[in-house]
């Protein structure tokens, strides 16, 4: 995408939230890896200044690892905060992924002094702001966006770590997604300790 459309659509992000920019402090929160069948559910919380607007920030879906790896350098650069939480898959096991994810984001935002939580989808997380629960948020808000990022790439690291501890199911390539060649591998090798038992209970 050309650097003018790349802007235009950092501008369109930023624009989406600016009704809650100008009433107080905005921080969104997104998280990653609520579907796969291997390591922790990880979210992060970021507050954005308007400058310098980072024309890349969006929806960390539509972007590509490398992409992504520089965008998580720029934006904990210049984010006025940054927050990441994390909880285990055994945890996940215990308490479902929702309220896993509820936990991480809790986590995630709980250093955070913002008027205005901006939540991808998640309601009632009961923080100490007011909290905008948004559908497909991380490709409407510039702060979500942003958060997307930071959780994907964490998590995105920590499973290529993984990948070192337990070889054998490639978590470095599917991220611990229930790919064809992940299953088969589960089929094969059985679970290790970061998969999700309550998730891969018919695999097995």
């Amino acid at each position: 995408m050309p650097k003018t459309d790349r802007t235009e659509r950092a501008r369109q992000l930023m624009a989406f939230e600016m009704a809650w920019r100008e009433q107080g402090i905005v921080a969104g929160i997104d998280e990653a890896g609520r579907g796969p069948l291997a390591g922790n559910v990880v979210a992060a919380c970021v507050i954005m200044p308007e400058e310098p607007l980072l024309i890349w920030v969006d929806d960390s879906k539509k972007l590509s690892e490398k992409r992504r790896e520089m965008l998580y350098d720029e934006i904990m650069e210049h984010a006025l905060y940054v927050g990441v939480g994390e909880v285990s898959p055994q945890e996940i096991d215990r308490i479902n992924i929702l309220e896993a994810t509820k936990k991480a984001m809790r986590q995630a935002a709980d250093q955070a002094s913002a008027d205005y939580f901006l939540i991808d989808a998640v309601k009632e997380l009961g923080l100490h702001g007011r909290e905008e629960a948004l559908i497909r948020g991380d490709a409407s808000s510039y702060s979500i966006a942003a958060a997307s990022i930071i959780a994907k790439v964490t998590r995105d690291r920590e499973l290529r770590n993984l990948d070192l501890l337990y070889p054998g199911y490639n978590f470095a390539k599917n991220k611990g997604y229930g790919t064809a060649e992940h299953i088969d591998a589960l089929k094969r090798l059985g679970p290790c300790p970061v998969h999700r038992r309550s998730f891969i209970g018919h695999f097995v």
